[in-house]
């Protein structure tokens, strides 16, 4: 066989590989990229601001001052539709840990539509396009909806451990 053919070959191999493989995978980018530090570092914010289990949600929206009672800093920023910090299985330490996301939709991509936990599934849920996302275990993929066919995930954040809790950013 000549060289030509089967470097033609490898090439139309290589190629279809690719187009294969990119179609599995997840665009968690459609959310704009935005500032994202939430201090719970100290044991009293993460007793009180944290998640303590599995499954446990916390919504964290500047604009709205939720929760009720945090004390918003000028530093203080929650991303482009708010961040949700959950209780989850996180692979890269093979545990259980705090996970965070940005509530925006990315079907919808607007600021005031985001998702919600369900407290029976532990799926995000966007109340709009009804599309689910799996945020304990799946770092946000999409289960079902329009977010599942078009391959739209959730934007991740980083849960870095500080002293008696963590520290939440981009």
């Amino acid at each position: 066989m000549k060289i030509e053919s089967l470097t033609s070959i490898c090439v139309f191999c290589i190629g279809v590989l690719c187009s294969l493989t990119g179609c599995n995978s997840t665009d968690d980018e459609r959310i704009p990229n935005m500032a994202v530090s939430i201090n719970l570092s100290d044991a009293g914010l993460w007793n009180h601001y944290g998640v303590s289990g599995f499954g446990i949600p916390q919504y964290f929206i500047k604009a709205l001052r939720q929760p009720a009672g945090f004390a918003y800093l000028d530093r203080t920023m929650t991303g482009f539709g708010g961040v949700l910090l959950i209780g989850g299985f996180d692979y890269r330490i093979n545990d259980v840990a705090p996970l965070a996301y940005d509530l925006a939709c990315p079907v919808e991509r607007k600021q005031d539509v985001r998702v919600k936990v369900d407290p029976d599934s532990f799926e995000a849920i966007c109340p709009v396009c009804g599309s689910k996302y799996d945020v304990t275990m799946g770092a946000g993929a999409p289960i079902s909806g329009p977010a599942a066919s078009l391959h739209y995930g959730l934007r991740a954040y980083r849960c870095i451990p500080n002293g008696t809790g963590y520290i939440i950013t981009n």
